[in-house]
């Protein structure tokens, strides 16, 4: 080796063993809860300019007032949501409870005013049960405090509650009966023989038994019925002859059947009813409509009901007779629906409305003495936009790209949401995945996606890969197992077709995504760096083994159906192949790593892992760890901080000055 080759071998050497031993810098917020490491100080001019976007708010609908002159709303005023009181359509948020975390699961006491409603800590999940007087504002808690518990419903009566809880193991997910006047005498009324989810969703009339579902996987979940004398449990609907998915809507009124909504021989799912006899098989109610049906809601007499149906993402609401099993679709804005609840008295149907324009709020439809008949839908709420003008807004577009693989023939199409910032480009792309792997992205109100629109000047793509539901479950199954880079691959179709378009810079795009969207992210920077500027992983998982390895007990068993049990050698090394992880050389972009420390789904080793690799490769990487959040952001004050260095990042490493 010459002098000169010497010399500069050495130059090189230096240089990376100093990037290689730099010390991170680090910075908090928030009374020490945000950790942030070299991720710069936000400049005050990006405080300032998104801080309107940062303060909208929404008001979901929870539970109707014993009366059914007034509704019970979940809004955030300070830092995070919280129970509210609403007496009249457009009149104040008065709230109830005050607590340093995010209130959920409300239910209203049958033939009473109660509340019964969860809470956990810090975004662990380990929920516990909390009975609340609206009128005093005393909220008993009526759980352990140790376990996580959940899923609870009312008797008839309106005396006794059912619940899944982990208090016996830590890991099963069982069924427990409590008397709320005498929450210290409950007891276990069935033990979960499997790690999969199994949860209480309705009291026979009598009260001695209680419909159960069992959730095994997305596309296999069963119908039970549990007799609480004898402990035992008799199958309905679905299994191992039946791999398909069926969710228990709840009993008719005269307790002879039961309502569920099955895909069992249907590539979507169908509103039916089936008898509790021996031997009974559905009976497809709503086999003229396509589109999944989400669910049924009944009155309280179980003589009317309501359901809505997903179609390309957006939401139809049906009323239905439960007698004559007749329908009707009601006129509604365009948008998405849910929280649907009958009035006490069944004389009205709330529901909580987003619009691409408007952020969630309550709305409430007046109805007729006829099951089908209604009247007018009235808005309850009207939710604080920061002062944005609305009407600004972008509104996606529905599209579709062609990927790699072909069905009968042709090319299998992706579908896409399309948001364009004004001007005419060539814009900057941000490519949103979606979590779950099974959910959707659907146009929801989203003052993130418009900040990005309206402050970056970037255009935003957010698909629907193979694996996410709304599509038929041939669709949904198409990533399952060894099919999982298949998904990976249709962001590189997504890539090619953002090339072919003149109004969008191919040269300046990065990925986006949370839980296993952050997967998506990290596995996108592993096999399209080379097409990439930049990647933003929230609670993203690195590694599968791991992940299984170290995820709550209560849920492994139920990842290990979609992803792979990682205890097979074949399966296990197939997850170690194609862990980004295990791939990080590959990653040549900078990253921006999100995650909450108390994160019981995907473990904070996940985060604390890849940012170390990353590192160790010298690439850019900001981290921020929120020591008292779990799967996400539920704080206003974190999620502030958190949308402003994703702004600063995105300006940095994606847009340019």
């Amino acid at each position: 080796m010459k002098k000169w080759q010497r010399y500069f071998l050495a130059i090189i050497l230096l240089v990376g063993a100093t990037a290689a031993t730099a010390e991170v810098t680090q910075r908090t917020a928030n009374n020490g809860q945000l950790i942030m490491e070299d991720v710069p100080a936000i400049p005050e001019a990006i405080v300032t300019d998104l801080n309107r976007y940062l303060s909208v708010r929404s008001a979901y609908f929870l539970a109707w007032q014993p009366n059914s002159d007034g509704i019970y709303v979940s809004t955030r005023f300070a830092d995070v949501s919280q129970i509210h009181r609403v007496d009249k359509p457009g009149g104040a948020r008065h709230q109830l409870t005050f607590n340093n975390e995010p209130a959920g699961g409300v239910q209203r006491q049958p033939h009473g005013s109660a509340l019964l409603f969860s809470r956990d800590a810090g975004g662990s999940e380990f929920a516990q049960l909390f009975l609340l007087d609206p009128a005093g504002g005393a909220a008993q808690m009526l759980t352990d405090g140790e376990s996580r518990n959940g899923s609870a419903i009312w008797d008839r009566a309106g005396n006794r509650i059912a619940y899944g809880s982990t208090r016996r193991n830590g890991a099963s997910n069982d069924i427990w009966l409590m008397d709320v006047s005498q929450p210290e005498e409950a007891r276990l009324v069935f033990a979960a023989p499997d790690g999969t989810g199994w949860y209480p969703t309705d009291f026979t009339v009598a009260g001695a038994g209680i419909l159960v579902a069992n959730y095994v996987s997305i596309t296999d979940s069963r119908i039970y019925l549990l007799d609480l004398d004898s402990g035992a449990v008799r199958l309905l609907v679905g299994g191992e002859n039946d791999p398909s998915s069926n969710v228990p809507q709840g009993l008719d009124h005269a307790g002879a059947g039961f309502w569920l909504v099955t895909n069992s021989g249907s590539e979507f799912s169908q509103l039916a009813w089936q008898s509790l006899e021996v031997g009974a098989q559905p009976e497809i109610i709503t086999a003229d409509i396509k589109g999944d049906v989400g669910g049924l809601t009944m009155s309280e007499d179980r003589q009317r009901g309501a359901f809505t149906v997903s179609d390309n993402g957006m939401t139809r609401l049906y009323l239905i007779d439960l007698n004559s099993r007749q329908y009707r679709l009601i006129k509604t804005p365009v948008g998405l629906i849910g929280g649907l609840a009958f009035s006490p008295d069944g004389s009205q149907l709330a529901m909580t409305l987003n619009t691409s324009e408007t952020p969630s709020d309550s709305f409430v439809l007046a109805l007729g003495q006829e099951p089908l008949e209604h009247g007018a839908l009235q808005r309850w709420t009207y939710s604080e936009v920061g002062g944005l003008n609305t009407e600004t807004f972008v509104s996606p577009q529905l599209i579709e790209f062609p990927t790699f693989d072909k069905v009968d023939g042709e090319q299998r199409k992706i579908p896409a949401w399309y948001y364009k910032p004004p001007g005419d480009g060539p814009f900057p792309v941000v490519i949103s995945i979606h979590g779950g792997p099974e959910g959707q992205s659907r146009p929801a109100f989203s003052s993130t996606y418009q900040m990005w629109l309206q402050k970056l000047g970037v255009a935003i793509l957010v698909p629907n890969v193979r694996g996410s539901s709304g599509y038929g479950k041939t669709y949904l199954g198409l990533d399952n197992g060894f099919k999982r880079e298949d998904s990976v691959k249709d962001i590189g179709r997504l890539l090619d077709w953002i090339a072919e378009q003149p109004e969008l810079d191919k040269s300046r795009v990065a990925v986006f995504g949370g839980s296993y969207g952050g997967y998506m992210v990290l596995a996108s920077a592993v096999h399209f760096s080379d097409r990439l500027r930049a990647a933003v992983d929230v609670v993203g998982i690195s590694n599968f083994v791991t992940f299984l390895e170290n995820t709550q007990d209560y849920r492994r068993d139920l990842r290990r159906v979609e992803y792979g049990d990682e205890r097979d050698p074949e399966m296990r090394a197939f997850l170690q192949k194609i862990s980004p992880l295990n791939n990080v050389e590959k990653i040549t972009i900078p990253m921006l790593v999100v995650q909450g420390q108390n994160d019981p789904r995907v473990p904070v080793t996940e985060a604390e892992q890849m940012v170390s690799a990353l590192r160790a490769q010298q690439r850019v990487v900001w981290y921020m760890n929120a020591l008292n959040e779990g799967h996400g952001y539920r704080r206003k004050e974190n999620r502030d901080i958190y949308q402003q260095a994703i702004a600063l990042f995105l300006r940095e490493h994606l847009v340019g000055d």
